[in-house]
């Protein structure tokens, strides 16, 4: 599979809610540093953590913006708008990089706006 066929896939299942085939995409010993959720080794530590968000999200869509591909690297902005479990909406904007080799993502970095996620999901003061 191909970076951008990966990267296409990786915003295609989170949107679907598919975490399972979500999480297939990245490495067994994959690493994330995640900004709010912080580094996450291993493709079992990503199961772990997405496992609850059917629990906090009543939905949740990252939309691609603009997508840049140079080799096994990819630089995406996207929106993100989410609903939490209570009803609480949040919007951001967000930047991933993504590392892949051998068509899996062995690395990847998010940054975005906490500010929307402070209130909602109870994260004052990060």
């Amino acid at each position: 599979m191909s970076t951008r066929e990966t990267i296409d896939l990786y915003y295609e299942y989170a949107n679907a809610g598919d975490w399972s085939s979500w999480c297939d995409l990245f490495a067994d010993k994959a690493v994330v540093d995640e900004q709010l959720a912080g580094r996450l080794e291993g493709q079992d530590t990503l199961r772990e953590a997405v496992a609850g968000f059917p629990e906090m999200y009543r939905s949740f869509k990252n939309v691609p913006r603009h997508v840049v591909v140079d080799g096994d690297q990819a630089g995406v902005v996207s929106h993100l708008s989410a609903v939490t479990a209570g009803g609480e909406p949040i919007e951001a904007e967000v930047m991933n990089y993504f590392r892949l080799e051998g068509g899996r993502i062995s690395y990847m970095a998010n940054f975005h706006d906490t500010l929307p996620f402070r209130g909602p999901l109870g994260m004052e003061g990060r």
